[in-house]
């Protein structure tokens, strides 16, 4: 078993086609075909099943697949443990983060980073918070910016980096707009604009309505809270935003206090058994020391 196998092996389980994980490897399809049956007969079973359209895991593949990833893992951290005794920081780090994380000053952030670690790569990507928690069970992330409903979720570790109130905006022509403060109650019959299920916001508001007896009626749901705002701003409904959004936008949105008081809450999370290597540590002790 080689281990360049094993990382044809995961991008085709990551990818489902042959043809993209040879682009994302940069070798020729036929190659990673070929170094795939070789594994397969190594094994002595069928990691794919290729009957189908997609390229689909056997229940065999499904199962060797993690161990593939910590393998592969194992490896990148040798290869960084010896930089990092070498007096230089090298690797690669998967981060994520949600939509709604602007306070976060996340440019700012990575540009520290890649000025303080030049030798370090950063790749980012965007998702609700749910799909990045599992995500970083799984090693697929290294770090992740979520939004917190419940507590950290269980797994990971995590370093809250924005508490805030989670309130109600309305257009200035709405009659909501000659109150302070309004009810989850007040909200039950209301067209709701949230963020989707699976973010942070959106569980705490679920679970607000939920203690307080009352079926939120949502009509519009957007990834982006900037969308949200959009939408109230024209009067489609009652948009549920973090609290610096609604100061941001105090111009042309009514604020309302929501009754009982809802928080929400940024945290950087991680594996709670720790990260893969020490690219991944020193990104998170960096954050850490910035967010």
């Amino acid at each position: 078993m080689e281990l360049h196998q094993l990382e044809y092996f995961v991008a085709v389980a990551e990818e489902a086609n042959f043809t993209r994980a040879a682009a994302r490897m940069h070798v020729a399809q036929p190659g990673v075909s070929a170094q795939i049956r070789r594994l397969e007969r190594e094994l002595g079973q069928p990691l794919f099943d290729r009957s189908a359209r997609a390229v689909r895991l056997t229940d065999v593949g499904a199962a060797a697949l993690p161990h593939a990833r910590a393998a592969l893992a194992a490896v990148a951290a040798v290869r960084e443990t010896v930089a990092e005794h070498e007096g230089l920081v090298r690797g690669q780090v998967a981060m994520g983060i949600v939509t709604s994380a602007g306070p976060v000053a996340l440019p700012d952030f990575l540009a520290g980073f890649a000025e303080r670690y030049p030798g370090v790569e950063i790749t980012l990507g965007e998702a609700n918070s749910d799909v990045m928690v599992e995500a970083l069970r799984e090693g697929r992330l290294d770090v992740a910016v979520i939004g917190l409903a419940d507590g950290v979720p269980a797994g990971l570790a995590a370093q809250v980096v924005l508490d805030e109130a989670v309130v109600a905006v309305t257009a200035v022509s709405d009659d909501l707009a000659a109150r302070s403060e309004v009810t989850l109650a007040d909200l039950a019959g209301r067209g709701l604009i949230c963020l989707p299920k699976g973010t942070g916001v959106r569980g705490v508001l679920d679970r607000g309505f939920a203690t307080a007896g009352v079926l939120p009626r949502v009509t519009i749901e957007a990834s982006d809270p900037n969308v949200l705002a959009q939408l109230a701003i024209r009067g489609l409904g009652v948009a549920i935003v973090p609290e610096s959004l609604a100061r941001y936008y105090a111009t042309e949105l009514h604020t309302l206090q929501l009754r009982p008081r809802l928080r929400g809450q940024l945290a950087l999370a991680w594996r709670a058994d720790g990260p893969s290597g020490p690219a991944a540590r020193t990104l998170i002790e960096f954050a850490r020391s910035v967010l």
